[in-house]
């Protein structure tokens, strides 16, 4: 194979020509790449992964259009005899292998295994295709692989950089920044809610038309993919000589869950395990009101009313429902596509009940139509003849975990004396924030940053990276229970290995009293932490000491939003960062909005001073770079659920307690310890 074809030859070169008959695996081709990779062939990196992509999505096409097509040459509708059915799905299926090896060829009986596709479904590919374009100085196509990788894992850090470097590139622009593996409906849809939100209703209008569109393909295509062969734990069905009804009742159960879950499926982004909230009636929010906006009162009407198939009882849209039939002088009805789709949805739940319960399995119905419950009035559309007051569609209640309403409370005591207010959640232009000063003094600050010269380890707590956020600064780090080995070993004082422990629960109870918490806040995980520039790697730095995130979700600043689920710490609470010294360059503490870009407050660090926080998806923060000097802080992440309490603190604790008796009994005896040592 001639290897230096035009990049734009890949499809060409590897898969020869449209015939299915030529149409290789992707798992071969995927495995061609990956060794490629390692030899440092990147032109064969390229050629073999654009084609092992290619490959996939064309299997996933003509599985999808076979069984359409199948389905709709043998429906199962026109049987009414147990033969009849019999001779349906025989049909069906002959149907569907002639037309996927029509279109597939001899790849039809290639099998791919489980770990490749998820390697597909996780787009690593594109991670290898990044560093390859990137090899090959394409910096536009290594953009997009980067960008494309990056939908589907935000928690890559590296890959993050990756893009900001590439966003300076000289030729780079931001149309080169897209997602190839796009879900049209998603796409669409988040397109049209920026035009809505410029205003720009007609054309928005457009977009989530066509959103809907894509989202009804979709659908099917989602639901002919679930005709796939399905697994059943603990099933062996020889074995245990089930009769046929069994087989097929278990097997269409199966099979029904997953087109009944399709629903979720649509409505989540790559990456994601949680689905976007209340994302099919959202549609039909917006719509309702940027139909009102144009002045074409039937379409929003219809709107409103398809709206509430999905909410029945949402207050705000039925009284939105009332004044446009007031107005149009009629009553108006809803998207009959819709009905059908929601009369099907409930069909299905009945058989998947009925299913369940044959099989012996538990099942409960998803929250498909979650919605963030009532508005306040401002939210109202028409308002008499006095105007129209501003609407926000449910979208933005975003999907970013919030303290409970008992939580949403500050202004506490601060419990000890020294401690000051400096600035509250106001103040910090936030919500559940606070800055304090004098919380440690000077002689503690000194002795702590002695205690982590003496204690902190390269990339300690984070795998023993030399820092695991940027390659231009050295990271080192200790935990509670390693400074206390060191003490009880007399590798450092005792007192200053006493003193961490101690400040820390400091923080804690200032943090808990501030905040007013009703329940006890457990340390989930304490860290004496230090940065430091690193000579000669400073100049030009546009990358941050710690990236913004959110501490108990997974950031997503494109959609401005913070999924609660692993790899991120869920079962945080609260944070706080105390910081032991100010004699370094950089290093702002920033919180910004969920975009990731724009700062709403910045601390600048120094002795005694900490600033607290609840760790939700409502406080996004990150560290600037440190461009000079050290700097050092303890760090602390605090829960509510005792069930996620801190390991090594439960230690800790125990430590204390043996050396606090230990402690009582010399004194009791009146020994003076430094005799003893």
């Amino acid at each position: 194979m001639d290897r230096n074809l035009p990049l734009a030859a890949v499809w060409s070169v590897v898969l020869v020509s449209t015939c299915a008959a030529f149409l290789e695996p992707y798992d071969l081709l995927y495995d061609t790449a990956v060794r490629a990779f390692h030899n440092g062939d990147y032109n064969d990196v390229v050629r073999y992964m654009e084609g092992a992509l290619s490959s996939f999505q064309e299997v996933r096409r003509a599985r999808v259009r076979c069984r359409l097509r199948c389905q709709d040459q043998h429906p199962l509708e026109e049987t009414f005899s147990e033969l009849g059915f019999t001779d349906v799905v025989l049909r069906r299926a002959a149907c569907m292998n002639r037309c996927i090896e029509e279109k597939l060829g001899s790849q039809s009986l290639h099998k791919v295994s489980e770990d490749v596709v998820q390697d597909f479904n996780r787009r690593i590919p594109y991670n290898y295709l990044q560093l390859a374009y990137q090899k090959l100085n394409l910096p536009e196509k290594a953009a997009a692989a980067a960008h494309t990788y990056f939908q589907a894992n935000p928690e890559h850090v590296e890959m993050g950089q990756n893009l900001e470097q590439y966003k300076d590139l000289q030729g780079v622009k931001e149309e080169h920044f897209v997602d190839r593996e796009a879900r049209p409906h998603q796409h669409s849809f988040k397109a049209a809610v920026r035009l809505y939100d410029k205003g720009d209703y007609e054309s928005a209008i457009i977009l989530f038309e066509e959103a809907l569109v894509a989202y009804s393909k979709a659908d099917m295509a989602c639901r002919a993919l679930c005709q796939s062969p399905q697994r059943f734990e603990g099933y062996d069905y020889l074995r245990y000589r089930y009769s046929l009804h069994e087989v097929i009742s278990d097997h269409f159960t199966q099979v029904l869950h997953c087109e009944h879950e399709c629903v979720r499926d649509l409505a989540t982004r790559p990456g994601r395990l949680s689905p976007m909230e209340n994302y099919l009636p959202l549609h039909y929010d917006y719509l309702q009101f940027a139909y009102f906006q144009v002045g074409s009162l039937e379409e929003a009407l219809e709107c409103a009313l398809t709206y509430l198939l999905f909410h029945k009882r949402e207050e705000f849209m039925t009284e939105n429902v009332s004044y446009y039939s007031e107005t149009l002088g009629h009553e108006g009805e809803p998207r009959e596509a819709v009905a059908w789709y929601l009369r099907r949805h409930k069909q299905e739940l009945d058989l998947l009940l009925i299913g369940s319960k044959t099989m012996g399995v538990e099942f409960t119905e998803g929250n498909y139509w979650s919605s963030s419950g009532g508005r306040d009035d401002s939210n109202r559309i028409p308002s008499g003849t006095d105007g129209w007051m501003d609407y926000v569609p449910i979208s933005e209640k975003r999907n970013f975990t919030v303290a409970s309403p008992q939580q949403l409370r500050e202004g506490g005591p601060l419990v000890y004396d020294s401690v000051q207010l400096v600035q509250n959640s106001a103040a910090l232009n936030g919500t559940q924030r606070v800055l304090l000063d004098h919380v440690i003094s000077e002689d503690e600050c000194s002795d702590l940053r002695h205690l982590a010269h003496a204690v902190t380890m390269a990339g300690d707590g984070y795998r023993g990276r030399m820092s695991p956020h940027t390659p231009n600064e050295k990271f080192e780090g200790a935990t509670v229970l390693k400074t206390l080995q060191y003490g009880y070993e007399g590798r450092v004082p005792m007192r200053s290995a006493r003193l961490f422990y101690d400040i820390s629960e400091r923080a804690r109870r200032i943090i808990e009293s501030y905040f007013l918490l009703n329940a006890t806040l457990h340390f989930s995980y304490t860290h004496l932490v230090c940065r430091t520039a690193i000579t000669g790697q400073q100049d030009h730095r546009n990358d941050l000491s710690h990236p913004i995130h959110a501490d108990n979700c997974l950031l997503d600043p494109e959609a401005h939003e913070c999924w609660k689920e692993p790899p991120a710490y869920t079962y945080r609470d609260y944070s706080a960062l105390l910081y032991l010294n100010g004699d370094f360059k950089g290093g702002e503490f920033i919180f910004t909005e969920m975009d990731a870009k724009t700062v709403t407050a910045s601390v600048k660090p120094k002795c005694g001073r900490m600033v607290g926080f609840s760790s939700g998806g409502e406080n996004p923060h990150g560290v600037k770079a440190v461009t000079g000097g050290q700097r050092c802080a303890v760090a602390l992440w605090f829960t509510l659920d005792p069930l996620f309490r801190e390991l090594e603190r439960l230690q800790a604790d125990e430590v204390m307690q043996v050396l606090d008796t230990q402690s009582a009994w010399v004194q009791g005896l009146n020994i003076n310890p430094k005799d003893e040592l």
